[in-house]
Protein backbone atom coordinates (compact mmCIF):
# COMPACT_ATOMS: atom_id res chain seq x y z
CA UNK A 1 0.00 0.00 0.00
CA UNK A 2 2.69 2.56 -0.26
CA UNK A 3 2.94 5.40 -2.66
CA UNK A 4 5.18 5.60 -5.48
CA UNK A 5 8.61 6.61 -3.95
CA UNK A 6 9.35 9.31 -6.47
CA UNK A 7 5.85 11.15 -5.61
CA UNK A 8 6.40 10.92 -1.64
CA UNK A 9 9.74 12.66 -2.02
CA UNK A 10 8.88 14.80 -3.90
CA UNK A 11 5.44 16.06 -1.79
CA UNK A 12 8.22 15.74 1.69
CA UNK A 13 11.37 17.37 0.20
CA UNK A 14 8.85 20.82 -0.73
CA UNK A 15 6.61 20.54 2.28
CA UNK A 16 8.26 22.99 4.58
CA UNK A 17 6.41 25.78 2.62
CA UNK A 18 5.45 28.82 4.69
CA UNK A 19 1.93 29.76 3.15
CA UNK A 20 -1.14 28.38 5.40
CA UNK A 21 -4.71 27.11 3.88
CA UNK A 22 -7.76 28.06 6.49
CA UNK A 23 -10.10 25.29 5.61
CA UNK A 24 -13.48 25.77 7.88
CA UNK A 25 -14.58 23.49 10.16
CA UNK A 26 -17.89 22.73 8.20
CA UNK A 27 -15.87 21.21 5.12
CA UNK A 28 -13.44 19.34 6.50
CA UNK A 29 -16.20 17.82 8.58
CA UNK A 30 -17.79 16.32 5.14
CA UNK A 31 -15.29 13.54 5.10
CA UNK A 32 -17.04 11.12 7.67
CA UNK A 33 -20.43 10.21 8.44
CA UNK A 34 -18.96 10.24 11.92
CA UNK A 35 -16.57 10.47 14.43
CA UNK A 36 -13.99 7.38 15.56
CA UNK A 37 -14.58 6.37 18.91
CA UNK A 38 -11.53 6.83 20.78
CA UNK A 39 -10.87 4.48 23.52
CA UNK A 40 -9.16 6.82 26.18
CA UNK A 41 -5.60 5.40 25.73
CA UNK A 42 -5.75 5.39 22.36
CA UNK A 43 -6.55 8.96 21.95
CA UNK A 44 -3.54 9.64 24.68
CA UNK A 45 -1.20 7.95 22.46
CA UNK A 46 -2.28 9.98 19.08
CA UNK A 47 -2.10 13.06 21.15
CA UNK A 48 1.59 12.01 22.60
CA UNK A 49 2.71 11.69 19.18
CA UNK A 50 1.87 15.12 17.91
CA UNK A 51 3.48 16.59 20.91
CA UNK A 52 6.36 17.68 18.78
CA UNK A 53 7.29 20.12 22.30
CA UNK A 54 8.63 16.99 23.60
CA UNK A 55 11.41 16.15 21.18
CA UNK A 56 14.15 17.94 19.89
CA UNK A 57 16.56 17.30 17.42
CA UNK A 58 19.70 19.61 16.75
CA UNK A 59 21.64 19.45 13.52
CA UNK A 60 24.38 18.74 13.49
CA UNK A 61 23.71 16.21 15.82
CA UNK A 62 26.09 15.34 18.63
CA UNK A 63 27.23 12.09 18.70
CA UNK A 64 30.12 11.89 21.49
CA UNK A 65 29.41 9.17 24.08
CA UNK A 66 28.25 5.47 24.37
CA UNK A 67 25.15 4.38 22.60
CA UNK A 68 23.41 0.68 23.05
CA UNK A 69 20.28 -1.47 21.97
CA UNK A 70 17.92 -2.00 24.29
CA UNK A 71 16.67 -5.33 23.20
CA UNK A 72 17.22 -7.78 21.24
CA UNK A 73 17.00 -6.55 17.22
CA UNK A 74 15.81 -8.25 13.73
CA UNK A 75 17.58 -7.34 10.81
CA UNK A 76 16.58 -8.68 7.49
CA UNK A 77 17.82 -12.10 6.73
CA UNK A 78 16.82 -13.11 9.53
CA UNK A 79 19.64 -11.36 11.69
CA UNK A 80 19.68 -11.68 15.46
CA UNK A 81 21.72 -8.93 17.08
CA UNK A 82 22.36 -6.11 19.77
CA UNK A 83 24.51 -3.37 19.23
CA UNK A 84 26.99 -0.90 21.17
CA UNK A 85 28.61 1.90 19.81
CA UNK A 86 31.11 4.07 21.43
CA UNK A 87 31.99 7.77 19.30
CA UNK A 88 34.68 10.04 20.53
CA UNK A 89 35.38 13.53 20.53
CA UNK A 90 38.02 13.57 17.90
CA UNK A 91 35.25 11.91 15.08
CA UNK A 92 36.79 7.96 15.73
CA UNK A 93 34.69 5.15 16.70
CA UNK A 94 34.41 1.69 18.23
CA UNK A 95 31.03 -0.67 17.56
CA UNK A 96 30.06 -3.70 19.08
CA UNK A 97 27.90 -5.87 17.05
CA UNK A 98 26.93 -9.10 18.67
CA UNK A 99 25.07 -11.96 16.54
CA UNK A 100 22.76 -14.50 17.87
CA UNK A 101 21.21 -17.44 16.85
CA UNK A 102 17.68 -17.07 18.80
CA UNK A 103 15.35 -14.14 18.59
CA UNK A 104 15.78 -13.52 22.32
CA UNK A 105 19.50 -13.00 21.87
CA UNK A 106 20.31 -15.73 24.50
CA UNK A 107 22.91 -18.00 22.56
CA UNK A 108 25.75 -15.86 21.29
CA UNK A 109 27.51 -16.74 17.75
CA UNK A 110 30.07 -14.49 17.06
CA UNK A 111 30.58 -10.36 17.65
CA UNK A 112 32.28 -7.85 15.64
CA UNK A 113 34.20 -5.21 17.04
CA UNK A 114 34.71 -2.27 14.47
CA UNK A 115 37.07 0.78 14.24
CA UNK A 116 37.01 3.75 12.23
CA UNK A 117 36.36 7.45 12.02
CA UNK A 118 33.28 9.48 11.30
CA UNK A 119 32.71 12.87 9.37
CA UNK A 120 29.24 14.78 9.68
CA UNK A 121 28.67 16.37 6.69
CA UNK A 122 25.36 18.56 5.74
CA UNK A 123 21.91 18.07 6.53
CA UNK A 124 20.12 15.04 4.42
CA UNK A 125 18.08 17.02 1.47
CA UNK A 126 16.43 13.26 0.94
CA UNK A 127 15.35 12.83 4.63
CA UNK A 128 14.43 15.66 6.48
CA UNK A 129 15.78 16.06 9.82
CA UNK A 130 18.79 13.68 9.29
CA UNK A 131 22.31 14.45 8.64
CA UNK A 132 24.64 12.74 6.07
CA UNK A 133 27.99 11.21 6.76
CA UNK A 134 30.55 10.02 5.84
CA UNK A 135 33.11 6.88 7.62
CA UNK A 136 35.99 5.02 7.10
CA UNK A 137 36.77 1.25 8.14
CA UNK A 138 40.31 1.27 10.00
CA UNK A 139 39.64 -2.65 11.37
CA UNK A 140 36.93 -5.15 11.73
CA UNK A 141 37.61 -8.09 14.06
CA UNK A 142 35.42 -10.81 14.77
CA UNK A 143 35.54 -13.41 17.73
CA UNK A 144 33.40 -16.73 17.33
CA UNK A 145 31.50 -18.37 20.51
CA UNK A 146 31.28 -21.79 19.61
CA UNK A 147 33.28 -24.08 16.82
CA UNK A 148 30.10 -24.27 14.79
CA UNK A 149 29.75 -20.58 14.31
CA UNK A 150 33.62 -20.62 13.50
CA UNK A 151 33.40 -23.24 11.05
CA UNK A 152 30.25 -21.85 9.51
CA UNK A 153 31.44 -18.56 9.23
CA UNK A 154 35.05 -19.82 8.25
CA UNK A 155 33.51 -21.70 5.30
CA UNK A 156 31.53 -18.69 3.86
CA UNK A 157 34.64 -16.50 3.52
CA UNK A 158 36.50 -19.18 1.93
CA UNK A 159 33.95 -19.60 -0.35
CA UNK A 160 32.54 -16.33 -1.15
CA UNK A 161 35.40 -13.94 -0.72
CA UNK A 162 38.41 -12.81 -3.03
CA UNK A 163 41.28 -14.68 -3.48
CA UNK A 164 43.18 -12.66 -0.69
CA UNK A 165 40.50 -14.47 1.92
CA UNK A 166 40.36 -17.88 0.81
CA UNK A 167 42.60 -19.04 3.49
CA UNK A 168 40.97 -16.88 6.24
CA UNK A 169 40.96 -19.81 8.48
CA UNK A 170 42.07 -23.60 7.50
CA UNK A 171 39.30 -25.73 8.14
CA UNK A 172 39.29 -28.17 10.82
CA UNK A 173 41.02 -25.23 12.99
CA UNK A 174 39.68 -25.80 16.49
CA UNK A 175 37.65 -23.10 18.62
CA UNK A 176 39.93 -20.87 20.51
CA UNK A 177 37.65 -18.95 23.28
CA UNK A 178 38.70 -14.93 23.17
CA UNK A 179 40.49 -15.11 20.19
CA UNK A 180 40.25 -12.33 17.52
CA UNK A 181 40.63 -13.10 14.18
CA UNK A 182 40.86 -9.64 11.47
CA UNK A 183 38.44 -9.66 8.25
CA UNK A 184 39.12 -5.85 7.46
CA UNK A 185 42.21 -3.95 7.65
CA UNK A 186 42.75 -0.39 5.80
CA UNK A 187 46.91 -0.81 6.40
CA UNK A 188 46.55 -4.24 4.48
CA UNK A 189 43.71 -3.49 2.01
CA UNK A 190 42.63 -6.64 3.16
CA UNK A 191 38.54 -6.91 3.65
CA UNK A 192 37.13 -10.37 4.11
CA UNK A 193 33.39 -9.31 5.44
CA UNK A 194 31.26 -9.25 1.99
CA UNK A 195 30.32 -12.95 2.88
CA UNK A 196 28.66 -11.47 6.01
CA UNK A 197 26.53 -9.13 4.50
CA UNK A 198 28.40 -6.36 6.11
CA UNK A 199 28.57 -2.93 5.60
CA UNK A 200 28.60 0.42 8.06
CA UNK A 201 26.48 2.15 5.51
CA UNK A 202 24.14 2.55 8.62
CA UNK A 203 26.51 5.78 9.67
CA UNK A 204 26.09 7.41 6.43
CA UNK A 205 22.47 8.59 7.66
CA UNK A 206 22.43 10.31 11.56
CA UNK A 207 19.53 11.27 13.41
CA UNK A 208 19.68 12.11 17.14
CA UNK A 209 16.41 13.02 19.14
CA UNK A 210 15.66 14.14 22.94
CA UNK A 211 13.01 13.57 24.68
CA UNK A 212 11.49 13.22 27.99
CA UNK A 213 10.06 10.43 29.60
CA UNK A 214 7.75 10.88 32.84
CA UNK A 215 8.58 9.39 36.04
CA UNK A 216 7.85 6.21 37.21
CA UNK A 217 6.85 6.65 40.34
CA UNK A 218 2.95 8.74 40.67
CA UNK A 219 4.38 11.00 43.94
CA UNK A 220 7.36 12.01 42.03
CA UNK A 221 7.55 15.29 39.93
CA UNK A 222 8.82 15.91 36.33
CA UNK A 223 10.61 13.85 33.89
CA UNK A 224 13.76 12.08 32.74
CA UNK A 225 16.22 12.76 29.81
CA UNK A 226 16.12 10.26 26.90
CA UNK A 227 18.26 10.04 23.85
CA UNK A 228 17.50 8.31 20.93
CA UNK A 229 20.37 7.80 18.13
CA UNK A 230 19.15 7.17 14.89
CA UNK A 231 21.06 5.32 12.42
CA UNK A 232 20.81 4.14 8.27
CA UNK A 233 18.50 1.21 7.53
CA UNK A 234 19.61 -1.91 6.36
CA UNK A 235 17.94 -3.23 2.66
CA UNK A 236 15.81 -5.65 2.90
CA UNK A 237 17.09 -7.65 0.38
CA UNK A 238 20.42 -9.03 1.25
CA UNK A 239 22.16 -8.89 -2.50
CA UNK A 240 21.36 -5.16 -2.08
CA UNK A 241 22.80 -4.42 1.60
CA UNK A 242 26.22 -3.67 0.57
CA UNK A 243 25.55 -1.21 -1.86
CA UNK A 244 22.04 0.74 -0.33
CA UNK A 245 23.11 4.04 0.81
CA UNK A 246 20.05 4.37 3.54
CA UNK A 247 16.48 7.40 2.93
CA UNK A 248 15.19 5.75 6.21
CA UNK A 249 16.31 4.52 9.74
CA UNK A 250 16.62 1.34 11.89
CA UNK A 251 15.70 0.49 15.78
CA UNK A 252 17.00 3.82 17.56
CA UNK A 253 20.08 3.22 19.84
CA UNK A 254 19.56 4.81 23.32
CA UNK A 255 22.07 6.58 25.46
CA UNK A 256 24.07 4.52 28.22
CA UNK A 257 23.87 7.65 30.23
CA UNK A 258 20.09 9.11 29.40
CA UNK A 259 17.69 5.87 28.46
CA UNK A 260 14.39 4.42 28.81
CA UNK A 261 13.56 3.12 32.39
CA UNK A 262 13.10 0.29 33.23
CA UNK A 263 15.65 -1.48 30.59
CA UNK A 264 16.59 -4.69 31.87
CA UNK A 265 18.59 -5.35 28.70
CA UNK A 266 20.68 -1.85 28.98
CA UNK A 267 23.43 -2.70 31.55
CA UNK A 268 24.22 -5.83 30.40
CA UNK A 269 24.71 -4.57 27.04
CA UNK A 270 26.55 -1.50 28.20
CA UNK A 271 29.06 -3.72 30.07
CA UNK A 272 29.56 -6.76 27.23
CA UNK A 273 32.84 -6.42 24.94
CA UNK A 274 33.47 -8.58 22.05
CA UNK A 275 35.09 -11.25 24.48
CA UNK A 276 31.68 -11.49 26.81
CA UNK A 277 28.78 -10.59 24.91
CA UNK A 278 25.59 -9.73 26.16
CA UNK A 279 23.01 -12.49 27.05
CA UNK A 280 19.52 -10.95 27.91
CA UNK A 281 17.24 -12.22 30.02
CA UNK A 282 14.67 -14.69 29.17
CA UNK A 283 11.30 -13.82 27.87
CA UNK A 284 9.03 -15.93 27.25
CA UNK A 285 7.24 -16.41 23.67
CA UNK A 286 3.78 -14.88 23.55
CA UNK A 287 1.44 -16.11 21.18
CA UNK A 288 0.06 -13.32 18.19
CA UNK A 289 -3.47 -11.95 19.90
CA UNK A 290 -4.06 -9.31 17.56
CA UNK A 291 -7.92 -8.68 18.65
CA UNK A 292 -7.82 -4.98 20.25
CA UNK A 293 -6.74 -1.48 19.02
CA UNK A 294 -2.77 -0.93 18.36
CA UNK A 295 -1.09 2.62 17.67
CA UNK A 296 2.54 3.52 17.43
CA UNK A 297 4.46 4.57 19.56
CA UNK A 298 6.62 7.00 17.70
CA UNK A 299 6.70 9.24 14.38
CA UNK A 300 8.03 6.26 12.15
CA UNK A 301 10.12 6.98 9.35
CA UNK A 302 10.69 4.46 5.93
CA UNK A 303 12.47 4.40 2.92
CA UNK A 304 11.46 7.05 0.39
CA UNK A 305 10.68 9.30 2.70
CA UNK A 306 7.92 8.52 4.30
CA UNK A 307 6.88 9.90 7.27
CA UNK A 308 3.83 8.21 9.20
CA UNK A 309 1.54 6.98 11.98
CA UNK A 310 -0.75 3.82 11.90
CA UNK A 311 -3.84 2.74 13.87
CA UNK A 312 -5.08 -0.53 13.44
CA UNK A 313 -8.18 -2.15 14.74
CA UNK A 314 -8.25 -5.73 15.03
CA UNK A 315 -11.59 -7.92 14.74
CA UNK A 316 -10.81 -11.56 16.06
CA UNK A 317 -14.51 -12.83 15.96
CA UNK A 318 -14.62 -13.15 12.30
CA UNK A 319 -10.69 -11.88 10.99
CA UNK A 320 -11.31 -8.18 10.06
CA UNK A 321 -9.23 -5.42 10.45
CA UNK A 322 -9.07 -1.86 9.99
CA UNK A 323 -5.95 0.37 9.04
CA UNK A 324 -5.39 4.25 9.57
CA UNK A 325 -2.29 5.39 8.00
CA UNK A 326 -1.54 8.88 8.60
CA UNK A 327 1.02 10.30 6.65
CA UNK A 328 3.40 13.65 6.80
CA UNK A 329 5.83 15.64 5.55
CA UNK A 330 8.09 16.05 8.29
CA UNK A 331 10.11 14.04 10.82
CA UNK A 332 7.74 14.96 13.99
CA UNK A 333 4.56 14.19 12.02
CA UNK A 334 3.17 17.38 12.44
CA UNK A 335 2.40 18.61 9.01
CA UNK A 336 -0.27 16.13 7.19
CA UNK A 337 -0.32 15.13 3.60
CA UNK A 338 -2.33 12.68 3.08
CA UNK A 339 -4.53 9.59 5.00
CA UNK A 340 -5.41 6.30 3.82
CA UNK A 341 -7.65 3.98 5.24
CA UNK A 342 -8.04 0.44 4.33
CA UNK A 343 -10.14 -2.75 5.17
CA UNK A 344 -10.22 -6.48 4.84
CA UNK A 345 -9.78 -10.18 6.50
CA UNK A 346 -6.83 -11.76 7.98
CA UNK A 347 -5.96 -15.70 7.72
CA UNK A 348 -5.10 -17.73 10.84
CA UNK A 349 -1.35 -17.14 12.08
CA UNK A 350 1.05 -20.10 11.68
CA UNK A 351 4.72 -20.42 12.99
CA UNK A 352 6.71 -18.90 10.79
CA UNK A 353 9.39 -21.22 9.03
CA UNK A 354 12.15 -18.65 8.38
CA UNK A 355 11.50 -16.25 11.19
CA UNK A 356 11.51 -17.65 14.92
CA UNK A 357 9.27 -16.14 17.07
CA UNK A 358 7.38 -14.96 14.50
CA UNK A 359 3.83 -15.93 12.76
CA UNK A 360 3.05 -15.94 9.31
CA UNK A 361 -0.04 -14.05 8.01
CA UNK A 362 -1.77 -13.41 4.98
CA UNK A 363 -3.87 -10.17 5.02
CA UNK A 364 -6.74 -9.25 2.22
CA UNK A 365 -6.96 -5.58 1.81
CA UNK A 366 -10.36 -4.99 0.29
CA UNK A 367 -11.81 -1.56 0.66
CA UNK A 368 -10.23 1.85 0.93
CA UNK A 369 -10.55 5.45 1.51
CA UNK A 370 -8.19 8.36 0.87
CA UNK A 371 -8.40 11.91 2.71
CA UNK A 372 -5.70 14.41 0.93
CA UNK A 373 -4.63 16.90 3.73
CA UNK A 374 -2.87 19.77 1.56
CA UNK A 375 -3.34 21.39 -2.02
CA UNK A 376 -0.44 19.56 -3.69
CA UNK A 377 -1.93 15.93 -2.82
CA UNK A 378 -5.37 17.54 -4.07
CA UNK A 379 -3.88 18.59 -7.40
CA UNK A 380 -2.36 16.02 -8.01
CA UNK A 381 -5.08 13.60 -7.82
CA UNK A 382 -7.55 16.08 -9.49
CA UNK A 383 -4.95 15.04 -12.50
CA UNK A 384 -4.92 11.29 -12.11
CA UNK A 385 -6.50 9.57 -15.42
CA UNK A 386 -10.25 9.51 -15.09
CA UNK A 387 -11.45 5.62 -13.35
CA UNK A 388 -7.95 5.78 -11.91
CA UNK A 389 -8.15 6.96 -8.24
CA UNK A 390 -11.42 7.80 -7.19
CA UNK A 391 -14.34 10.67 -9.29
CA UNK A 392 -11.64 11.99 -11.25
CA UNK A 393 -11.70 15.99 -10.84
CA UNK A 394 -13.41 16.15 -7.58
CA UNK A 395 -11.00 15.93 -4.90
CA UNK A 396 -10.74 18.25 -1.99
CA UNK A 397 -8.17 18.46 0.70
CA UNK A 398 -9.90 17.22 3.81
CA UNK A 399 -12.80 15.45 2.32
CA UNK A 400 -12.70 11.29 2.02
CA UNK A 401 -13.31 9.42 -0.67
CA UNK A 402 -13.78 5.92 -1.42
CA UNK A 403 -11.39 4.43 -4.01
CA UNK A 404 -12.80 1.27 -3.99
CA UNK A 405 -15.01 1.23 -7.28
CA UNK A 406 -11.81 2.26 -9.65
CA UNK A 407 -10.07 -0.47 -7.82
CA UNK A 408 -7.65 1.31 -5.86
CA UNK A 409 -5.84 4.71 -6.70
CA UNK A 410 -3.23 4.25 -9.36
CA UNK A 411 -1.42 7.69 -8.38
CA UNK A 412 -0.59 6.24 -5.03
CA UNK A 413 0.47 2.84 -6.04
CA UNK A 414 -2.73 1.09 -4.22
CA UNK A 415 -4.43 -1.69 -6.17
CA UNK A 416 -7.75 -3.42 -4.78
CA UNK A 417 -8.04 -5.60 -4.21
CA UNK A 418 -4.56 -6.56 -2.92
CA UNK A 419 -3.18 -9.54 -1.04
CA UNK A 420 -0.31 -9.04 1.39
CA UNK A 421 1.75 -12.04 3.04
CA UNK A 422 2.63 -10.92 6.25
CA UNK A 423 5.27 -11.58 9.85
CA UNK A 424 3.79 -10.75 13.44
CA UNK A 425 4.64 -11.10 16.96
CA UNK A 426 3.92 -9.65 19.69
CA UNK A 427 5.61 -8.94 23.15
CA UNK A 428 5.57 -7.51 26.08
CA UNK A 429 7.97 -4.69 27.17
CA UNK A 430 9.39 -3.70 30.78
CA UNK A 431 6.15 -2.05 31.77
CA UNK A 432 4.15 -5.13 30.68
CA UNK A 433 2.49 -3.66 28.13
CA UNK A 434 1.59 -5.44 24.76
CA UNK A 435 3.32 -4.63 21.85
CA UNK A 436 2.44 -5.42 18.73
CA UNK A 437 5.69 -5.83 15.88
CA UNK A 438 4.23 -5.67 11.67
CA UNK A 439 6.73 -7.07 9.45
CA UNK A 440 9.08 -4.37 7.76
CA UNK A 441 8.48 -3.23 4.32
CA UNK A 442 10.40 -4.02 0.89
CA UNK A 443 13.07 -0.96 0.70
CA UNK A 444 12.43 -0.61 -2.60
CA UNK A 445 8.68 0.40 -1.63
CA UNK A 446 6.88 -2.35 -3.42
CA UNK A 447 4.55 -4.34 -1.71
CA UNK A 448 4.75 -8.20 0.17
CA UNK A 449 2.64 -9.58 -2.49
CA UNK A 450 4.09 -13.08 -3.06
CA UNK A 451 4.64 -14.99 -0.15
CA UNK A 452 8.56 -14.90 -1.47
CA UNK A 453 8.72 -11.61 -0.53
CA UNK A 454 6.98 -11.95 2.90
CA UNK A 455 9.16 -10.16 5.14
CA UNK A 456 11.92 -11.21 7.73
CA UNK A 457 12.52 -8.37 10.02
CA UNK A 458 10.25 -6.06 11.72
CA UNK A 459 8.67 -2.47 11.26
CA UNK A 460 8.70 -0.38 14.56
CA UNK A 461 6.07 -1.54 16.79
CA UNK A 462 2.69 -0.83 17.80
CA UNK A 463 1.63 -0.66 21.33
CA UNK A 464 -2.04 -1.58 22.52
CA UNK A 465 -4.47 1.14 23.40
CA UNK A 466 -7.38 -0.99 23.71
CA UNK A 467 -8.83 -4.62 23.93
CA UNK A 468 -11.35 -6.17 21.26
CA UNK A 469 -14.47 -4.16 20.15
CA UNK A 470 -17.06 -5.68 18.07
CA UNK A 471 -18.15 -2.40 15.72
CA UNK A 472 -16.33 -1.12 12.71
CA UNK A 473 -14.64 2.73 13.75
CA UNK A 474 -15.19 5.75 11.47
CA UNK A 475 -12.53 7.82 10.24
CA UNK A 476 -10.89 11.11 11.96
CA UNK A 477 -8.13 13.37 11.02
CA UNK A 478 -5.53 13.39 13.90
CA UNK A 479 -5.44 16.45 13.99
CA UNK A 480 -9.14 15.97 15.03
CA UNK A 481 -8.54 13.88 18.38
CA UNK A 482 -9.19 15.35 22.01
CA UNK A 483 -10.79 18.37 20.42
CA UNK A 484 -14.33 19.67 20.56
CA UNK A 485 -16.28 20.67 18.11
CA UNK A 486 -16.19 24.43 17.15
CA UNK A 487 -17.19 26.52 14.56
CA UNK A 488 -13.41 27.93 14.59
CA UNK A 489 -11.00 27.09 11.15
CA UNK A 490 -8.67 24.04 10.91
CA UNK A 491 -5.12 25.12 9.33
CA UNK A 492 -3.92 22.59 7.06
CA UNK A 493 0.08 22.80 5.92
CA UNK A 494 0.33 21.93 2.35
CA UNK A 495 3.09 21.93 0.15
CA UNK A 496 3.35 25.07 -1.79
CA UNK A 497 5.01 26.59 -5.24
CA UNK A 498 3.89 26.70 -8.58
CA UNK A 499 6.83 24.49 -10.18
CA UNK A 500 6.46 21.53 -7.45
CA UNK A 501 2.67 21.42 -8.70
CA UNK A 502 4.02 21.51 -12.47
CA UNK A 503 6.90 18.69 -11.32
CA UNK A 504 4.24 16.64 -9.70
CA UNK A 505 1.42 17.17 -12.38
CA UNK A 506 4.73 15.64 -14.75
CA UNK A 507 5.10 12.56 -13.02
CA UNK A 508 1.42 11.67 -12.65
CA UNK A 509 1.14 12.15 -15.91
CA UNK A 510 3.63 10.34 -17.41
CA UNK A 511 2.03 6.97 -16.94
Amino acid sequence: MLPPWWLLALLAAYASGKKRWDIPTSQAEQHSTGKLQWEPQCQYHLRHLQDSTRISALLPPRLEGHWISTGCEVRPGPEFLTRSYLFYSNRLFKAYQFYYRDPSCRDPSYSLVIKGKLRLRQASWITRGATEADYHLHKVGIVFHSQRAMQEIAAQVNQTSGGGCKGFLPPGRSWAPGALYELLSAKTERDCTAALGFAMHELSLVRVEKHYQPLLQPQQAGSRVVEELYLGDIHTEWSERLHYRPTGYQRPMQSAMHHVHPCPACGIIYRADEHRPPVLPARAELPVQLSGRWVSTQCEVRPAVLFLTRYFIFHGSNRSWEGYYYHYSDPLCRQPTFTIYASGHYTKGVPSAKVRGGTDLAFKVTHARVTPMDQVTVTMLNSSAPGSCGEAGSWSAGLEQDITPTNGCLALGIKLPHMEYELFKTEQDAKDRSLLFIGERPTDGSSPDRPDKRPTSYQAPLIQCAGASGTFARYISPNDVGKEETNQSKVLKPLPVALVLFIALQFVTRD
